[in-house]
């Protein structure tokens, strides 16, 4: 299997392996972390095997989730995990998750993985058009479309049963096109 290997300035998104378990285990154990996800915490034993499960997946299976490490270069310890599924009926069409230990944020980590994940979708692997669905209460992750050039499609009002109570949701897109002019008007 070829390992997965996403290089920014500062991280490696790639593989996960068990010798993340313990970084990992750190914030996936966070309510605070796990708030606007859909998963919940995990024990040490789920965290590792969670990690188990995803170790042999390969990039490119329609309809299935694939988590990765995101790797701090520095000190070679994961940071966060980030996720990219293609879309079932729709190869082109891809979906991206990223979660940041609660120890390493804001530090602009989120921006620099989604960036670097977004140039791998759209200029190596052909994707036409990337979609993301956020918790109508996750500014966080809303800024961070915004500020990456999504824009919103759609809000669906109490759409989704959530962690005990009724949740609101957007959507937000961007193509391969709107991404190719993003970057044309950077200097």
């Amino acid at each position: 299997m070829e390992k997965f290997s996403i290089k920014t300035s500062r991280l490696n998104i790639r593989n996960l392996n068990l010798t993340d378990v313990n970084d990992f285990y750190v914030y996936r154990s966070n309510p605070d972390i796990t708030k606007y996800q859909d998963f919940d915490t995990l024990t040490l034993e789920q965290a590792e095997a969670f990690i188990e499960e995803q170790v042999c997946k390969e990039f490119g299976k329609t309809g299935e989730w694939v988590q990765y490490g995101i790797e701090n270069k520095a000190t070679q310890r994961i940071i966060g995990d980030c996720a990219i599924k293609l879309d079932r009926h729709n190869p082109r069409t891809a979906e991206v998750g990223i979660t940041i230990s609660h120890l390493e944020q804001k530090k602009g980590y989120a921006k620099e993985v989604f960036l670097g994940v977004l140039t791998f979708l759209f200029d190596s692997q052909d994707i036409h058009r990337i979609v993301e669905i956020v918790d109508a209460e996750n500014i966080a992750s809303i800024n961070l479309l915004k500020s990456s050039g999504f824009r919103q499609e759609g809000h669906f009002i109490e759409n989704i049963f959530f962690k005990g109570k009724w949740g609101s949701e957007f959507q937000y897109a961007m193509l391969k096109r709107e991404w190719d002019m993003k970057l044309s008007l950077c200097p």
